[in-house]
């Protein structure tokens, strides 16, 4: 008995092919372009939507920022490393028949050091999650260890406290 298998990419998950699903395309622009250019090339992404059928409905326009780690891209007949990138992203409503050109034409961007295309939950489309207001939002005080701990125990911390503050929330360790 032989098995039959479709690619991924070819499961509809019980959508119409015509109908329109909502995705989110988050994407890192090269840290080499311009900022001045960086809302040109961020149009272009959205005009790569709209040539394949898509409406934008939501986005966080693209800003600087250091990189977790390190990305190789092979650019001008070279690897080249970066360390920091343009981080956007840009949610729209599409027939998933498109996706697979969109993705290419995505990947084929030359200014796109990396990007990722995600298809959206009716929960994740109603709370899209923003990334640089929360980076903005999100302080962190530093504790010096070396005053917890002695001699390789840890001290009495019961008068000891740390503020941490994500989101706006106040958090005390004590």
């Amino acid at each position: 008995m032989t098995e039959n298998t479709m690619p991924a990419a070819e499961v509809s998950h019980g959508v119409n092919e015509q109908e329109l699903v909502a995705y989110e395309l988050a994407y890192h622009i090269l840290p080499t372009v311009a900022e001045g250019e960086v809302t040109a090339v961020t149009d272009e992404l959205k005009a790569l939507v709209a040539k394949d059928g898509g409406a934008i409905t939501d986005e966080e326009a693209a800003e600087r920022f250091e990189l977790a780690y390190e990305i190789d891209k092979y650019l001008e007949g070279r690897y080249r490393k970066f360390t920091s990138a343009y981080f956007g992203w840009i949610r729209f409503t599409i027939a998933p028949a498109a996706i697979a050109t969109l993705t290419e034409e995505v990947e084929g961007h030359k200014q796109i050091l990396r990007s990722l295309l995600v298809r959206l939950t009716k929960a994740e489309e109603a709370n899209p999650f923003r990334f640089h207001e929360s980076l903005e939002k999100t302080v962190i005080r530093n504790i010096d260890l070396d005053e917890v701990a002695v001699e390789g125990e840890v001290a009495d911390v019961e008068g000891l406290e740390a503020d941490v503050v994500v989101a706006d929330e106040e958090v005390k360790v004590a």
